[in-house]
């Protein structure tokens, strides 16, 4: 609901900007009512800048950046998408780029979906 990751809402509540109750177990349970000042000041920002888009959306992995390149050839188009310093592709329908109006320097959410990631160790042995 609030678009953070597991270890900043652990950061939150070990640091106490978050009540919790705890179970027999010492595990932490969070009520909505706990939430719901958080919710009310993501309310309160603009719609760009809001996280509200992201509870729309079932996919968590949303990388937020800026399409550098974008082309359309017949059924088919190619996304570039700067996300920080790395770029992502993807390929979409070209009807679904026309439909989002995508466009050069537009701020866009790649979103992903996988059921794996690999991980490659890029340090020499």
């Amino acid at each position: 609901m609030l678009g953070i990751s597991y270890p900043t809402l652990k950061k939150w509540i070990l640091d106490g900007k978050i009540q919790t109750t705890r179970t027999p177990g010492g595990h932490h349970r969070l009520s909505q009512e706990n939430l719901k000042p958080f919710l009310a000041a993501d309310g309160s920002r603009s719609a760009p800048q809001s996280r509200a888009r992201y509870r729309r959306v079932s996919g968590r992995n949303q990388l937020v950046g800026i399409i550098t390149s974008l082309r359309v050839e017949g059924l088919m188009a190619e996304v570039v998408v700067n996300v920080g310093h790395t770029e992502m592709m993807a390929i979409i329908t070209a009807d679904a780029a026309r439909e989002l109006h995508l466009a050069k320097g537009e701020r866009v959410a790649a979103l992903v979906k996988s059921t794996d990631v690999m991980i490659e160790r890029l340090d020499s042995e």
